[in-house]
């Protein structure tokens, strides 16, 4: 048996509503999946100190965040009987109402793959090696914001 590719997880900046669409359609053939479960993390405007976050840049060593996270995702695969799963998590800046992680999880009964999402998001959470630091609206000269 062959060892799994490990698959980069990183896209630079937020992850795109057509991304995620795109993502679902392309299921669409695979008539053996009966379920679908979807979690989107999406930056918020938290109120630190009296400032409002205007976004986050995250960072990450990417190798050795993507040995992680294949890591859980074999972990999730040999734990759930899903179909198949994608998570994709943002690097960079990623500004407060856009989404920064995806995660995507499917199945032929709607149990594992709704299992399997939470699981892979807590997982993540509390594994991943990936960082974000809070940009603030009087620190804005230092970031470009997509417009």
């Amino acid at each position: 048996m062959s060892e799994k590719k490990i698959k980069n997880v990183f896209v630079e900046g937020p992850i795109t509503p057509e991304k995620i669409a795109s993502s679902i359609a392309h299921h669409q053939v695979k008539t053996n999946i009966g379920a679908h479960d979807i979690f989107l993390g999406q930056v918020r405007a938290d109120d630190i100190d009296g400032k409002t976050v205007q976004a986050i840049d995250y960072s990450a060593y990417e190798e050795m965040a993507n040995n992680i996270f294949h890591e859980i995702r074999e972990e999730t695969f040999a734990k759930f009987d899903i179909t198949c799963m994608h998570i994709y998590h943002s690097k960079g800046i990623v500004k407060a109402g856009e989404i920064c992680l995806f995660v995507f999880t499917s199945s032929a009964h709607r149990k594992n793959a709704m299992d399997a999402c939470r699981y892979l998001v807590e997982e993540i959470k509390a594994k991943a090696p990936v960082f974000g630091k809070e940009l603030f609206e009087d620190e804005s000269h230092q970031w470009k914001v997509n417009a």
